[in-house]
């Protein structure tokens, strides 16, 4: 199962996790992942930084975590971001992924 959700790393102070966005659509949803990425649609569009706002409310909700644990550490002006969701197991996003994907 770990190897299935290479895009997710753990490290000393959280979950890294690796995003591909895609913003102005008409709902936003985790749609499919590879190995390297999650892709996540975000209704928002990608100016003023509102599709970045979305996103980490749209991980806080999905993956039932504050926004305050919630940090995109690298790009932000992007498609592909990297997440770290701090002082959160692998294994508790894992977790929640799997119950999120089953109910597509």
């Amino acid at each position: 199962m770990e190897d299935n959700f290479s895009f997710l790393n753990q490290i000393e102070n959280g979950t890294v996790l690796s995003v591909k966005l895609v913003p102005n659509s008409s709902y936003s949803k985790i749609i499919d992942y590879t190995q390297e990425y999650l892709r996540i649609k975000i209704s928002s569009p990608a100016v003023e930084n509102r599709a970045n706002k979305e996103l980490v409310s749209f991980c806080a909700k999905t993956f039932d975590i504050n926004k305050s644990q919630i940090e995109i550490i690298s790009g932000e002006k992007s498609k592909l971001k990297k997440i770290l969701f701090k002082k959160i197991n692998k294994d508790k996003i894992i977790q929640k992924l799997l119950f999120v994907l089953d109910s597509k």
